[in-house]
């Protein structure tokens, strides 16, 4: 499969997959994201570091080379993840900070949202945690409070790879909602338990959410030493060149994806599997963006256009695809797999990917929103900042280097519009967040 799709009469699909609905049980997802990895990281798009095992699930699934990040950075893509709808609605537009001092450390992911797991669940689907949270660091907040049956990892945005402590000099790496010390490595933990946990019988389904620090900072491979100690007052320098040490990480992060999918394969379970890959939002200076405009923390296509690959032996054809997708429609299309109905009162933003990946059919147009600040309508992209207003033609200016705003002002204004009328949206019935300690009690 290539950039086109073929289509397929819509009785022949829905016929076909009413039966496939009867003939298998529901299967098992696994979401694997990546921290701060830019779409120019992995040779998979054709980027500066080989990583073989990613090679190998593109050429064996589907990459997209139009999928988005709906935040560009952490906090925010992973509320929209679990929710399946903008950040904004569920009062997390910014990062979740580990500093006392600031309000948004006592925001975090509210017990009204309803999340992915808790969805599924209702399905009857075991769920999982290995890894990075950062939607909230009290206990109201905990991953296990959220629909997740197990969660060994870390609460904060990041934390020393050997030692794990934050970026405050606190412990943090639990089990559950308990401070659980474990010695060793984050991407070498996460793995291993993620491995654990596919190794298991599983007498129903499951969803397992593997998300990896890497290759976020601090700047730590292997075999280097820690750079944060609890208590103690700042974190030291990396011993070695960053571009380096961000090359290890992105080793230590592809073999595990290898290691996870290889024991899918051991254990049976890779037909029944779907695996989702995708980087949380574009990198940052240390990285590449493979030719994009900007980094992490901006609205340019280098801040939430990221590399994603979606893996289901003899389900998935392999192939590329060009349709424009966002971490948004993974919720949507986890609840149709699962048999699950959508929920009215909490309308999804995202679509469900199913008639992409399953019988090769567009996703349609549709419009996408960034911070207020960006939106997409198909191949244009609109950028606002303060009463400017820029327009670009993604099919012929990926980079984003040619504003034709003049050349288009009805589309400008069309698009100022539909940003607008995101905005006045997402701003309704938006959760409420504590600002203050005293309103956490």
């Amino acid at each position: 499969m290539n950039h086109h799709f073929r289509l397929l009469p819509l009785v022949l699909l829905l016929a076909s997959a009413a039966i496939s609905a009867r003939a298998a049980p529901p299967p098992n997802i696994v979401i694997i994201l990546a921290d701060d990895m830019g779409y120019g990281d992995t040779s998979a798009n054709g980027g500066w570091i080989k990583t073989p095992n990613l090679d190998r699930l593109a050429a064996e699934g589907l990459r997209f080379t139009d999928f988005h990040a709906s935040g560009n950075v952490c906090s925010p893509t992973r509320a929209g993840l679990l929710t399946g709808r903008y950040q904004q609605r569920a009062g997390i537009p910014g990062v979740v900070y580990a500093t006392p001092s600031e309000p948004a450390y006592f925001s975090g992911l509210q017990a009204v949202e309803a999340t992915l797991p808790e969805r599924l669940k209702t399905a009857g689907y075991t769920t999982a945690l290995f890894g990075k949270w950062h939607l909230g660091y009290f206990p109201r907040y905990n991953p296990l409070e959220h629909g997740f049956d197990e969660f060994r990892g870390y609460l904060s945005g990041n934390v020393d790879y050997h030692t794990h402590v934050d970026n405050q000099n606190r412990p943090d790496w639990w089990n559950g909602r308990t401070l659980a010390p474990e010695a060793g490595y984050v991407t070498h933990l996460i793995t291993r338990h993620a491995d654990d946990f596919l190794r298991r019988r599983h007498e129903r389904p499951f969803f397992l959410y593997v998300a990896h620090q890497a290759v976020h900072d601090p700047y730590q491979g292997p075999d280097d030493p820690p750079q944060r100690t609890p208590g103690a007052s700042k974190a030291g320098i990396p011993i070695r060149p960053v571009k380096d040490i961000y090359r290890d990480l992105m080793v230590e992060l592809d073999r595990s994806v290898g290691t996870l999918v290889a024991t899918l394969r051991e254990t049976g379970k890779a037909e029944n599997t779907l695996v989702f890959f995708f980087s949380d939002n574009g990198a940052n200076t240390n990285g590449s963006n493979g030719g994009l405009r900007g980094f992490k923390g901006s609205d340019w296509e280098g801040g939430h256009r990221v590399p994603a690959i979606a893996w289901w032996p003899g389900r998935i054809e392999p192939g590329v695809t060009d349709q424009l997708a966002i971490s948004l429609d993974l919720m949507p299309t986890a609840v149709e797999l699962a048999g699950l109905p959508a929920t009215a009162e909490r309308k999804f933003d995202g679509v469900s990917l199913l008639p992409l990946l399953l019988a090769q059919r567009p996703l349609g147009a549709r419009q996408l929103f960034w911070n207020g600040a960006a939106m997409r309508d198909g191949q244009w992209k609109l950028m606002v900042k303060n009463a400017e207003a820029q327009l670009f033609d993604l099919a012929s200016d990926l980079a984003e280097q040619r504003d034709v705003a003049a050349q288009h002002p009805e589309r400008v204004q069309a698009m100022r519009h539909a940003l607008a009328r995101w905005q006045a949206d997402v701003a309704v019935g938006a959760t409420p967040q504590p600002q203050s300690g005293v309103e956490m009690k």
